[in-house]
């Protein structure tokens, strides 16, 4: 099946509607961490401040999402992300009220805490659904679950462009409270639409066809949840490096510009797995891709332009959703089928909190020796996912294999 069958399959499976919706529902998340930044920051006159609410949002983030997603493997996806979209929602809207208020830091950090620890990941939920929605009762494939969790890495890279894109434009027109109420309004309605969209009712305890309860964190579970913490570190030193480099070329107003062109080549690259051959395994196309990242990274340490600032980062977003998109799917085969959600978000709430090891070193070594130390976070980043990609490769390689006899096994002749 060639690349554009696949996903006009999946397109049939699931319909336009669901896609739209798990799209669209995720941007609120994307939004939510720097339009809390430009809220607090500009209601305080401190980007500390800022920082700070931005940071507590994303770490509670990072803790609550887990929480929800082992809840959603218990009773399902609609009453949890039902209650997290309404009560993710309100949180947004407080800070906001609060910030008019001009109620303390301190407040302000908490509410932040409250609504990011609420706030629903869409986008590790959205990928538990595939499953079932591509399941061989359905008309589907095994193979589609490839082109799923491609188009899935591909969809979370794109709305970390356009949530921050939208945001810019929403302060620049109106102002940044405009733009988390904005967030705010887009997750009572399309959270809300992802929570009750029929597709809703194929997670929980009845969606797992295998069954089982087995040991949630294995050898290779717990490697793919280091590998997610590196390429979180790389996305907070890219976005520090990139912030540090424009400041001193004195266009601090093309940071966000210059960290979007890593999602840029990310989508390219994560729809065009799908066209990669089943005899090319997952884990040895996160070994390539984690190499991929090494080489990529390396210009990074002697980039001092932001032309070819763009251009590193641009090439470097190549390496990005492949690797994603292989950890994921790996995380989706190495636990019991019915702690899935709660995979997904863990490896989730890894990446965000290597966003926050990673911003927070590179900016400390940035103010310290300048965005080129930023940078070498990056690459050492790149370095750790690679060591931990080629010791996972005959652990990884075992697993899957013994999933997919399993799988075989309970496949109706």
């Amino acid at each position: 099946m060639s690349p554009l069958a696949s996903y006009r399959r999946l397109l049939h499976l699931a319909g336009p509607l669901y896609v739209l919706v798990a799209f669209l529902g995720r941007l609120p998340l994307s939004m939510s961490q720097i339009g809390t930044l430009l809220l607090v920051s500009s209601a305080t006159d401190s980007y500390g401040a800022g920082g700070l609410a931005a940071g507590a949002l994303a770490v509670a983030n990072a803790v609550g999402s887990p929480l929800a997603g082992g809840l959603a493997d218990r009773v399902g996806q609609r009453p949890v992300v039902l209650v997290q979209s309404l009560a993710g929602s309100a949180g947004l809207v407080l800070l906001v009220l609060l910030t008019r208020a001009e109620a303390s830091s301190a407040v302000l950090t908490a509410t932040a805490a409250a609504a990011g620890l609420m706030l629903p990941q869409v986008g590790p939920l959205a990928r538990v659904r595939w499953r079932p929605i591509t399941s061989p009762a359905r008309g589907g494939q095994e193979r589609l679950m490839d082109a799923a969790f491609s188009y899935e890495g591909a969809a979370d890279e794109a709305s970390f462009v356009l949530g921050p894109a939208l945001v810019g434009l929403l302060v620049a027109a109106v102002s940044p409270a405009a733009a988390v109420l904005v967030a705010a309004g887009l997750l009572v309605v399309f959270g809300c639409a992802f929570a009750v969209h029929p597709t809703a009712r194929m997670t929980g305890p009845a969606a797992a066809p295998l069954g089982g309860h087995g040991p949630m964190l294995g050898l290779v579970f717990v490697g793919l949840l280091l590998a997610q913490l590196c390429i979180g570190m790389l996305f907070g030193s890219i976005q520090t490096g990139t912030t540090a480099l424009t400041t001193d070329a004195g266009q601090p107003g093309l940071a966000g510009i210059v960290h979007a062109c890593l999602g840029v080549g990310s989508v390219l690259a994560g729809l065009a797995t799908v066209a990669l051959p089943p005899t090319f395994g997952q884990e040895r196309r996160v070994l390539v891709s984690a190499a991929l990242l090494l080489l990529l990274a390396a210009p990074l340490l002697v980039v001092d332009s932001v032309g070819a600032l763009v251009a590193a980062v641009l090439l470097l977003g190549f390496g990005v959703a492949p690797y994603m998109i292989g950890v994921f799917s790996i995380g989706e085969r190495a636990v019991p089928p019915t702690r899935v959600g709660l995979a997904m978000t863990l490896l989730a709430g890894a990446t965000g909190i290597g966003y926050a090891v990673g911003s927070g070193v590179a900016g400390r070594l940035a103010d310290d020796r300048g965005y080129t130390a930023a940078f070498g976070v990056t690459v050492l980043a790149t370095a750790l996912a690679l060591v931990l990609a080629a010791a996972g490769q005959r652990p990884a390689r075992r697993l899957l294999a013994a999933r997919a006899q399993t799988t075989a096994a309970a496949s109706p002749v």
